[in-house]
């Protein structure tokens, strides 16, 4: 699956050969998550794209099988984070980011509640979680955002993206986009604080 001009998602068990600057993320999803396939996955990895800069900490909130992470290094960023509820997520994600050879020392995979226990602030916070647990999180992004730092939110289906731009405006965040793909959207949103 092509999800941006550089990269491509590519099952383990299917062959692909990159043409030009293409990076192909391979993964197998197990049981978890992300298969790249779902339009909140490709959404998600877009805005990623799109906004991360060479060098920025990702938090991962409910990584699934670790794809957002997996593309987000090899988009520049320096250190990710994952956390999700499910230990076999975990499990998953951690082995699909060896399977694309990125450095333990740049990334983390927690066994967790959303942002539980998570006391860092990160450049670039994303979920890719349910339109309803999205708006029970926003007021705990906030603080886990560094100055300056923007919140990806997926996973939401078109007829509830105003209620999760409502709660992020009730909380101080302005949004500053938002893409729509197959009655699904993605919203890209920045904290005043």
């Amino acid at each position: 699956v092509q999800v941006t001009e550089r990269l491509v998602i590519k099952p383990t068990w299917q062959a692909y050969e990159p043409t030009g600057e293409e990076m192909v993320i391979e993964l197998d999803p197990g049981m978890a998550f992300g298969t790249g396939t779902h339009p909140t996955t490709e959404l998600c990895i877009r805005m990623i794209a799109r906004y991360l800069k060479p060098g920025m900490r990702l938090l991962d909130i409910g990584s699934g099988s670790g794809i957002l992470m997996i593309a987000a290094v090899k988009l520049g960023a320096f250190t990710v984070v994952g956390i999700d509820s499910d230990p076999v997520a975990v499990e998953v994600a951690e082995s699909n980011l060896h399977l694309n050879r990125i450095d333990p020392d740049r990334f983390t995979v927690i066994a967790g509640n959303l942002v539980d226990g998570i006391t860092e602030a990160y450049d670039l916070v994303v979920a890719n979680i349910l339109s309803e647990t999205i708006r029970e999180l926003v007021p705990d992004i906030a603080p886990r955002l560094a100055a300056g730092g923007i919140f990806i939110a997926s996973g939401i289906i078109s007829r509830k993206a105003a209620m999760v731009t409502e709660a992020l405006e009730k909380y101080g965040f302005t949004v500053r986009e938002i893409e729509e793909k197959d009655e699904w959207v993605a919203i890209v949103a920045t904290s005043h604080s």
